[in-house]
């Protein structure tokens, strides 16, 4: 059955990657962005306002929940995908009470208004695997949640929320928790969009501890067709970890991109001191998204990576004097 999608958050790279899978390998009926701003250029949006069946709107979930609500019970999407969050763990530790304002209450708020609306389907909430904390083992989704960081711990508490108002009140909802993705369009504060401008401009990417903390890395098209297996076949109530079966060093990971570049990994890297709060591993069982609607990873790292390269050498006049920082904002 053909359906509508909105996508909140829908002006950061994943969501604008969710909505090019949409676009490209379903039926979907029309897919709408919605996001906090106005799309950015060219490098951020890869054209797709002029995309056939696509939208861009701009609402703020925090303080434009009724303007939101307007859009979205005009164009009655049967499911909705939400990517928007306060999302940056190491920069959580100040302004705290931010992370929780739009990662937890504003989102609260918003299910329960969509508690409301009869023509949603499916809520699909895109969690992360930082709530897990680091971990010795592949973290299954019963396994214990141990954030370790204000950001983590914001994200947790709406994931419980969705819980017990799917079990109480019967909220039609999902929850994806999927590791690092990376993906072109993604801003520069992010390790391999950074690393990829870097070796294109001759700069040095600073390698927080050496590289050493361990995480696990998909491209954001593999989580684009994850919400659309799990929007298809998943049951209504199940979370579901979303990550390839090992993790990598961050160095290794930047050891691959500068191979994908054709540069020597000295000449790209400098060894910085580690951030606060930064885990050593993060690993994902994915086993039951698997079991539950058949999803595995198929864009390989350097599949992947090579195309990071692709697109910052089509962008790099844009992208050469991009901010680099991690940005807070409302």
């Amino acid at each position: 059955m053909s359906r509508t999608y909105a996508i909140l958050g829908g002006g950061g790279s994943f969501g604008i990657a969710a909505a090019l899978y949409l676009l490209d390998h379903t039926d979907a009926k029309k897919v709408i962005g919605i996001g906090r701003n106005p799309l950015r250029p060219g490098a951020f949006s890869l054209g797709i306002e002029k995309r056939p069946r696509y939208e861009y709107y701009a609402r703020h979930v925090t303080y434009e929940l009724d303007l939101l609500l307007e859009l979205l019970d005009r164009e009655k999407p049967e499911v909705i995908v939400n990517f928007a969050a306060q999302g940056e763990g190491a920069v959580s530790w100040k302004h705290s009470w931010r992370f929780f304002e739009t990662n937890s209450m504003a989102l609260a708020r918003l299910a329960e208004e969509l508690g409301k609306r009869d023509y949603l389907q499916r809520f699909i909430q895109i969690g992360t695997s930082e709530l897990y904390g680091s971990v010795d083992h592949a973290a299954r989704e019963d396994d214990p949640i141990r954030p370790s960081s204000p950001y983590a711990a914001s994200k947790a508490a709406f994931d419980l929320h969705l819980m017990s108002v799917h079990r109480f009140l019967k909220f039609p909802m999902n929850i994806i928790r999927p590791s690092n993705a990376y993906c072109p369009a993604q801003l520069l504060h992010r390790v391999v969009p950074k690393a990829v401008v870097a070796g294109l401009t001759g700069r040095k990417l600073p390698l927080h501890g050496g590289g050493r903390a361990e995480k696990s890395y998909i491209h954001a098209k593999d989580l684009g067709r994850a919400i659309h297996l799990v929007a298809e076949k998943a049951p209504l109530g199940t979370v579901y970890n979303c990550g390839p079966e090992l993790p990598i060093s961050i160095r290794a990971l930047v050891e691959k991109t500068a191979e994908a570049l054709g540069v020597p990994f000295e000449q790209l890297c400098e060894v910085t001191g580690d951030r606060l709060g930064q885990d050593s591993r993060y690993w994902l069982d994915s086993s039951a998204i698997y079991r539950d609607v058949g999803w595995k990873p198929e864009v390989s790292l350097e599949e992947g990576l090579a195309g990071m390269v692709a697109w910052g050498r089509q962008y790099i006049d844009q992208l050469r004097d991009w901010p680099t920082d991690y940005v807070l904002r409302a």
